[in-house]
């Protein structure tokens, strides 16, 4: 039986203290605010919710009075075209009164409204956060045994969660790790303490170079980023590598031909369609 995590998550209600390009693709935003200190994090790949204002609304429209058992159905109970638009982001940074948030600017040739807003964010912007109120929550999932090898590859998407795990990762732990990024300009100096191979891909070259690697026996893998080549990814290390498929965490953050409206629209039906085998 599945133990239930011990914190659950809040609303936050924060403003961009300041914004900066990484890279041609990406920005970092810094959020604040009165209540921000509240948000805690277990570090890794840690997810939440923001939601965003419509570019004609100074602040995200949210339902009132919702708690942790009623708000994604209060949510949709409002107008699309007025309630804040929700994603799922991942914890890049945190530290007292601050949280970093790293937004991919354009995937697929193509921006979507959260990028569109990362791109132009400035001080003072609002949004709303559901996050976690302590460490021991439900929104992560690298979640390696002691001890084992790690494998992680995954697009510019993965790349906040991929810098979140091997900051975490315990020091001397092994671990390869490969990055697709569009750009040469968008690599990252990536601190950690574990003894890790990071390698940076060209632009859909993420299977190849992880069938030419060796993976060594019982490895932990961690994959992420579109869901076809996530999909690939994992057939690969358990069809052919033979993974045990508990081994290995995946997760589709954005499907190519797909707008993220069309992937919410599918959530919001009951599906999960970023993994699905």
């Amino acid at each position: 039986m599945a133990r239930t995590p011990a914190h659950p998550y809040a609303f936050f209600d924060l403003r961009v203290l300041r914004s900066e390009r990484l890279g041609p693709s990406m920005a970092r935003v810094t959020f604040g605010g009165e209540s921000v200190d509240g948000f805690v994090t277990a570090g890794r790949d840690q997810r939440f919710k923001i939601f965003l204002p419509h570019p004609h609304q100074d602040a995200p429209v949210m339902p009132r009075d919702s708690d942790g058992d009623t708000w994604f159905a209060d949510w949709r109970a409002l107008d699309p075209a007025v309630r804040g638009i929700m994603r799922s982001y991942t914890v890049r940074g945190r530290r007292p009164g601050e949280l970093d948030v790293d937004f991919a600017l354009h995937m697929d040739g193509a921006s979507g409204p959260a990028a569109r807003w990362a791109a132009a964010a400035a001080p003072g912007d609002r949004v709303t956060v559901l996050g976690p109120t302590g460490p021991d929550n439900g929104g992560y999932d690298f979640r390696p045994p002691p001890g084992a090898p790690v494998v992680m590859a995954g697009d510019l998407t993965a790349l906040p969660a991929i810098a979140g795990n091997l900051a975490w990762l315990p020091a001397g732990t092994p671990a390869q790790v490969w990055i697709d990024v569009p750009e040469p300009g968008d690599r990252q100096d990536l601190p950690t303490a574990s003894a890790a191979q990071v390698s940076w891909v060209s632009p859909g070259g993420l299977l190849d170079a992880v069938r030419a690697a060796t993976i060594p026996d019982g490895a932990y893998a961690w994959i992420a980023g579109e869901s076809a080549a996530v999909k690939a990814l994992r057939r690969h290390l358990v069809n052919e590598r033979g993974l045990d498929r508990r081994a290995v965490t995946f997760t589709g953050y954005w499907r190519r031909g797909a707008t993220e409206e069309d992937l919410l629209a599918e959530v919001v039906a009951g599906g999960s369609p970023a993994t699905e085998e």
